[in-house]
């Protein structure tokens, strides 16, 4: 998929709300060659999605050996509203905690008192994150108005050269 296909469909107003959302499933292989999906918090800096998480995370060494991943941003209403992205995850191991985690920890309701306490026992317990760096290389919207799944798709395709024959 070309660049500016991708950034079209990353640039439409519903793909831009469900990347402005909380969490997303991340897909990756593990290295005995099973598929893994895990919610996970995210934020979205215009050109990557960024994730974050402990050094010691399991995740990781999957990753490492396999970095291409798959995610999914939907909402839990009639009809869904889908983003399916596809990419490559690029690991960051950094002291401190990112930036990009207070960001998407920041949109959960807390008194300012809460939140002072909460990024105080979020400092004392991590001493490092990783962070995961993802460049979309395919992607696509369902929102089941303008766009389909691709097999309903192809399905709407061939009862209209049906009713044509």
């Amino acid at each position: 998929m070309e660049t500016h296909e991708i950034a079209e469909i990353l640039n439409r107003p519903i793909s831009r709300e469900l990347l402005a959302r909380d969490l997303t499933r991340l897909a990756y292989v593990a290295t005995d060659g099973t598929p893994r999906s895990i919610p996970i918090a995210f934020t979205w800096n215009g050109t990557e999605i960024v994730l974050c998480t402990t050094k010691n995370a399991p995740k990781l060494p999957h990753l490492r050996a396999n970095p291409m991943v798959a995610l999914t941003i939907d909402t839990e209403v009639h009809p869904p509203k889908i983003l399916l992205l596809r990419g490559r995850a690029a690991l960051d191991v950094v002291d401190g905690i990112p930036d990009e985690y207070l960001q998407m920890n920041g949109s959960y309701a807390m008194t300012d008192e809460q939140r002072v306490e909460w990024e105080a026992e979020i400092r004392s317990l991590y001493d490092g994150m990783v962070r995961i760096v993802i460049t979309p290389t395919w992607a696509k919207l369902i929102d089941f108005e303008t766009t389909l799944p691709s097999a309903v798709e192809e399905l709407v395709r061939q009862r209209a050269e049906r009713q044509n024959a």
